[in-house]
């Protein structure tokens, strides 16, 4: 007589091996030969490049008829310069210099975090400061990391490309 196994020992038994393949793909336990994201932190940016890097996105705002706030922060995310449109929205102000800091610090788009995020990779929350939407982009100036630009007021993807503008003044 053939011997009967009960379905709920079938199920956890699947259940574990599946489990144990899931935790050996984890793309977490990949390491890396280089540090991504590796850019050296350069003297921060001068008042002047910070105003011309807002002043055109800024610009690109007002083009495309958008009303944002626009922060440039030092490397350490320290406030530069700031310009906030008319009638953009309030809360505004203090994400387009999260964006920044978050930027600088990290030395990173905010674009990355936030694809990181939609990836599953929610441990990207816990870091401290973190914002996981796209409008901070690092500033690089001769290879070395100068500051960042934040928009916001914005969709995320209106935010970034006033932010590409701004930072494309940066060489």
């Amino acid at each position: 007589m053939p011997m009967r196994i009960p379905t709920a020992i079938v199920l956890s038994a699947s259940l574990l091996v599946a489990g144990a393949a899931h935790a050996q793909q984890n793309p977490l336990d990949v390491v890396p030969e280089k540090m991504p994201f590796d850019i050296p932190y350069g003297a921060p940016i001068s008042l002047d490049l910070a105003m011309k890097a807002a002043a055109a996105a800024a610009d690109e705002a007002k083009k495309r008829g958008w009303k944002l706030h626009i922060a440039v922060v030092g490397p350490a995310g320290e406030l530069k310069y700031f310009i906030g449109m008319d009638d953009a929205q309030l809360a505004s102000i203090s994400i387009s210099q999260h964006k920044a800091r978050v930027a600088a610090t990290y030395r990173r788009e905010t674009k990355a975090l936030e694809m990181g995020v939609q990836g599953g990779f929610n441990y990207l929350l816990t870091l401290d400061g973190v914002i996981a939407s796209r409008g901070g982009i690092p500033l690089i100036q001769g290879g070395k990391l100068i500051g960042a630009i934040g928009c916001s007021g914005g969709t995320g993807s209106q935010d970034e490309v006033a932010c590409k503008a701004g930072a494309a003044i940066v060489k």
